[in-house]
């Protein structure tokens, strides 16, 4: 929204950032009894599903970067913003995955700028 302040915008990033964390998605967080169960009640993935899998990570990839490529800077700062601010959470620093995740997409951003039509 245009008339947000920047502190309006940093409190929506956190709860995003919040909710990602509640749904289990960025802090690795010791498993329960029930999370067994539901674990080894889940289908085992066969080796062509992991290379479908696979193909579509690749492709979502290559799609980010292309709406990466023609993002307006504040989106692209933003992006950097939060990857900043993932690293600097607490407890999103110790998890290898969230570092990793972090320089997966500070990559994503450096190779969209090879197809940007206004780098430079």
């Amino acid at each position: 929204m245009p008339d947000e302040s920047p502190s309006d915008r940093l409190l929506q990033r956190r709860r995003a950032l919040s909710r990602w964390e509640n749904e289990g998605g960025a802090v690795c967080q010791p498993s329960t009894a029930s999370d067994d169960r539901e674990l080894a009640n889940a289908p085992v993935l066969s080796n062509s599903d992991l290379v479908r899998l696979r193909i579509r990570v690749i492709a979502l990839e290559n799609l980010v970067i292309a709406l990466l490529a023609r993002a307006p800077v504040e989106s692209l700062d933003l992006v950097r913003e939060m990857a900043a601010d993932m690293t600097q959470s607490p407890g999103f620093s110790d998890d290898r995955m969230t570092v990793r995740a972090v320089d997966e997409m500070l990559l994503l951003l450096e190779r969209s700028a090879h197809f940007r039509t206004d780098a430079g």
